[in-house]
């Protein structure tokens, strides 16, 4: 049997949103693309302390001992993705507990709450549990916002939440492309349709054309 401890440690899970729908409109060469130049951003979002343990699809693990580092690890990451060009937003979940660490991967419910926590979070948004809020205390550059008491599915306990301000403002000033879920700018979108008197927007002609062959099959009708 492989050699196993377990030790304490504060995790950061992030997905990319909308990549299954990315997947399915571009294909998987373009969505691998995405991935590989995400899995670098994140490398090079990491703060001191912090190491990139794993990528399955488009889910990576960050983990480290320092919930600071993990923060502004996780801060950076969204800001860095923010300024991706055609690219989806990215959602993270942050906890901190115990793991059994077996061969470089973790193993444990505080990975599942992670998880659940990252999952709960919508584009660019950041969520962590409240014993990571309280690992850090005040520190100027970190702010919080309570989000409160979630029931996660086959937890037993209600998890407490807090938003951790990002100041994003991709979301504001970009709209979502409803066929394959990317961010695009309205001013250099390659391609727009109105439909029912409202204006949608493109990243490619491909998913201009997807969208107007079956509007329905992409946005939902009132």
């Amino acid at each position: 049997m492989a050699d196993s401890k377990e030790i304490d440690i504060v995790l950061l899970v992030a997905d990319l949103s909308g990549y299954t729908a990315l997947t399915e409109a571009h294909g998987n060469v373009s969505a691998a693309k995405v991935v590989n130049r995400y899995t670098e951003i994140a490398r090079e979002s990491l703060y001191e302390g912090t190491r990139l343990i794993e990528r399955v699809g488009d889910e990576i693990l960050i983990a480290g001992t320092d919930a600071a580092g993990i923060i502004k690890t996780a801060l950076k990451l969204v800001h860095k993705i923010e300024e991706e060009p055609f690219f989806p937003t990215v959602h993270a979940g942050i906890h901190a507990g115990k793991v059994l660490e077996q061969e470089r991967h973790y193993y444990g419910s505080a990975l599942n709450i992670a998880s659940r926590v990252a999952s709960h979070a919508q584009g660019c948004q950041i969520l962590c549990t409240k014993v990571v809020s309280e690992m850090v205390g005040e520190i100027q550059d970190i702010k919080f916002r309570a989000i409160g008491e979630i029931n996660f599915k086959n937890v037993f306990e209600p998890v407490t939440l807090f938003e951790i301000i990002t100041d994003c403002r991709k979301l504001e000033m970009n709209v979502i492309d409803p066929v394959c879920r990317m961010l695009v700018s309205p001013e250099s979108a390659p391609a727009q349709l109105t439909f029912k008197d409202n204006n949608y927007y493109f990243c490619s002609f491909e998913c201009a054309q997807r969208f107007a062959s079956q509007p329905n099959l992409f946005i939902k009708i009132n």
